[in-house]
């Protein structure tokens, strides 16, 4: 497996990704009826941010996009998400785009990563993101309408880079 930036070439592995993801309405607060024009434009993210796949050969197994979590003020701060196709999961395809993230975001100056939304029941998500330093420093109760578990809450999580 390597990580490298995803190209045009690879959307028609990246959007299969994203559709599961969102549909199964279990760990991303998107749309789930987002249209494949909207999902491309929302996910491959002009420059400066960053859009990476984790491949095997041509087999795109995840992907990951990073940027500033909000401009001029807050644009020390990155942020990003991460999704890994369901055969894949648990395999460390999530560790290594968490990983390269970080690095990235290291390498371009930012401070901080700050995940805005992630789903409480998400648990091997938390568990890979607390592995690697990340702290929850709150969750917003409720925020996230679990299509299992009801109204579950939704973390900020946290990684300082200094």
């Amino acid at each position: 497996m390597e990580i490298r930036l995803a190209g045009p070439a690879d959307w028609p592995g990246i959007w299969p990704i994203i559709h599961d993801v969102v549909t199964e309405q279990q760990t991303f607060p998107y749309d789930p009826a987002m249209t494949e024009e909207e999902a491309r434009a929302g996910w491959l993210r002009p420059a400066p941010a960053r859009t990476v796949v984790a491949a095997d050969g041509d087999r795109v197994l995840g992907t990951a996009n990073m940027y500033a979590n909000r401009p001029g003020p807050g644009s020390h701060v990155a942020s990003g998400s991460l999704m890994v196709a369901a055969p894949a999961r648990g395999t460390g395809v999530g560790r290594a785009l968490t990983t390269d993230m970080i690095t990235w975001a290291r390498e371009a100056g930012f401070v901080a990563i700050q995940f805005n939304a992630v789903v409480d029941t998400n648990k091997s998500a938390i568990r890979l993101y607390e592995s690697l330093g990340f702290t929850t420093l709150g969750v917003a109760p409720g925020a996230f309408r679990h299509p299992v578990h009801g109204d579950v809450g939704l973390r900020i999580m946290w990684l300082d880079l200094a």
